[in-house]
């Protein structure tokens, strides 16, 4: 149902190196950038895109209160790898990987910017 969502960032260069990191143990890779302002990542197992972006209007990016953005994972080891992947590139820890519904499986940490990621495993 999601096109495309995108995560506001005042450091395009940082932003772009973590979710390079994160997001290819999720199978996503870059798929096109708007110049210095944007990067889209996209999978070929999902139809839906993520962009890190500059703000439009050059204000500060800053963390909504409340958002989060949920990134599915195909196992509980891609959920481990991705959390940690978020660790090693800069990310703060939100909630280790662990079950936390019976078939809920996921962990959660916020990007350099602040904005807070859910990686999951349902089922």
């Amino acid at each position: 149902m999601i096109a495309y969502a995108t995560i506001g960032t005042n450091d395009l260069e940082r932003a772009v190196k973590f979710y390079d990191a994160v997001l290819a143990t999720l199978g996503g890779a870059r798929t096109f950038a708007n110049g210095d302002r944007m990067q889209f990542y996209g999978s070929k197992s999902t139809p839906g895109m993520l962009a890190v972006s500059k703000p439009y209007d050059e204000k500060p990016a800053s963390a909504g209160n409340g958002s989060m953005f949920g990134l599915p994972a195909a196992s509980k080891e891609q959920v481990d790898a991705a959390y940690a992947a978020a660790m090693a590139a800069g990310g703060t820890d939100e909630g280790a990987p662990g079950q936390r519904l019976p078939t809920f499986y996921g962990a959660y940490f916020r990007d350099p910017d602040g904005n807070k990621i859910c990686v999951f495993k349902m089922g």
